[in-house]
């Protein structure tokens, strides 16, 4: 008999040895499945923190559009290409990683930092509060853009870890684990048909040696 290409030969060692690792390999397919299950639940939970944050995104578009056309009509393309950010470095970007089944997700922030030790950035020829509140309206975009960016690589890397569980998942269900029990159960025919001849000629001997 061959398992997986190797060769079984048919006897009660082989037979517990295989029903030890059809034991060990079903371990691991319901732990394939119950991953498959949490990997499930979270690729749910981040697809609805990235539809949580859309009409938030639509809004923060809308305003920093608005906010750029007064900006420009108060300035002009070219001088306002030319206005210093009103943040500068102060603008950072936080990460943060959590460990989960194996890899990490990501959650990101954007946000200003404390500046009083800072020089800050240059002060503008013609200061405008259409500049400023243009700025901060990109600002808020950014932001929200930051926090849509690190939720798309988490569904990105859930999905894909999801893919190669339920390969594997169903590699083992659907293969693995029936062609075990195939074999196992031809070797315990095998074995009973091997009982029952031994036990005839048993029979046979000591019917010959009454004779």
């Amino acid at each position: 008999m061959r398992l997986q290409g190797r060769e079984v030969t048919p006897t009660r060692a082989s037979q517990l040895a295989l029903r030890d690792e059809q034991q060990l390999i079903q371990e691991g397919y319901e732990f394939l499945d119950e991953k498959r299950m949490l990997l499930a639940q979270e690729l749910l939970r981040q697809l609805q923190a990235y539809k949580a944050l859309n009409e938030p995104r639509q809004l923060a578009h809308k305003q920093a559009l608005t906010q750029l056309v007064a900006a420009s009509m108060r300035h002009g393309l070219e001088e306002l290409s030319l206005y210093p950010p009103p943040f500068a470095d102060d603008l950072v970007v936080e990460r943060d990683q959590r460990k989960f089944i194996g890899f990490s997700l990501i959650e990101a922030s954007c946000h200003l930092t404390s500046s009083d030790l800072r020089q800050g950035p240059p002060q503008p020829v013609y200061p405008s509060q259409e500049a400023t509140d243009c700025a901060k309206a990109f600002r808020d975009l950014i932001s929200t853009d930051v926090a849509r960016a690190a939720i798309n690589t988490n569904i990105h890397r859930l999905i894909d870890e999801y893919i190669n569980t339920e390969r594997r998942a169903r590699a083992l269900e659907n293969v693995v684990l029936p062609e075990i029990a195939e074999v196992v159960k031809h070797i315990g025919e095998s074995l009973e048909t091997s009982d029952q001849e031994e036990a005839l000629q048993v029979r046979h001997a000591k019917m010959r040696q009454t004779k």
